[in-house]
């Protein structure tokens, strides 16, 4: 099926760049906008309201990638992929901080380019939909953190904490499936979607950024798990409640 309707915003300074990725998502169905710089990128979500943008971190001119991130992410939920050369993981793990919802390093194939679009896609629309839905709150057994899934807000240690889009996805499923072993595939597909599996040092990266947010010592996790060489599991236990 063809996504009708999807406008994808590239955000790129290099005309080669641009023009590979015009050219696949154009194939795919999409419809293409495209910027040389952050503020050229800025004036085209302002003016045409991107379903999702993909973003290069290194650009010429004042407002850099990371701020076009910060920018977007104050206005809404927008999916922003960032499509960078940078393989520096302090630059990824910080633009995924500033709300960033996946990372893709140059070179990639197309393939994984189309897996990604589609499956940040699909997160959105299902980020819509249950905001639609009953609320429900995820705690832990300790109380330390708590969820609440449909106005995604997460408090831990009674203070509001910030979790980008994936993260928030991330812990859910960690926490909805409490005292059970997920392994990296099963959280992958289930969190990022089914064309996800084999990307474990991608995993990894996530949960180093959501220990640092909800755990108390990141270095000695007592909630989120490392099952070696399987995957994750949430340790306490777990009660659902209505609000």
């Amino acid at each position: 099926m063809r996504p009708k309707g999807k406008r994808i915003l590239i955000v790129d300074d290099e005309l080669p760049i641009q023009r590979i990725l015009r050219k696949s998502l154009h194939a795919s169905g999409y419809e293409v906008l495209a910027a040389y710089n952050g503020e050229q990128a800025l004036e085209i979500v302002r003016l045409h309201q991107p379903d999702l943008i993909l973003l290069d971190l290194c650009m010429p001119g004042p407002v850099s990638g990371l701020d076009v991130c910060v920018a977007v992410r104050k206005q809404g939920k927008t999916p922003i992929i960032v499509v960078s050369a940078l393989i520096d993981e302090k630059e990824k793990v910080r633009a995924l901080d500033l709300g960033a919802d996946d990372y893709l390093t140059k070179p990639f194939g197309n393939n994984e380019l189309m897996a990604r679009v589609r499956a940040c896609l699909r997160r959105a629309q299902t980020t819509e939909t249950e905001e639609e839905e009953e609320p429900e709150l995820l705690v832990s057994e300790d109380k330390y953190i708590y969820m609440d899934v449909v106005r995604r807000q997460v408090r831990v240690g009674g203070q509001d904490v910030r979790l980008t889009p994936t993260e928030f996805e991330l812990l859910r499923y960690l926490m909805q499936h409490s005292g059970r072993v997920l392994t990296h595939r099963q959280l992958l597909r289930s969190v990022w979607g089914p064309e996800y599996g084999d990307e474990a040092d991608y995993l990894r990266v996530y949960v180093r950024q959501l220990r640092l947010k909800v755990e108390e010592e990141p270095s000695r996790p007592r909630y989120i798990i490392t099952e070696p060489g399987v995957g994750y599991v949430f340790r306490s236990p777990m009660k659902r409640e209505n609000i």
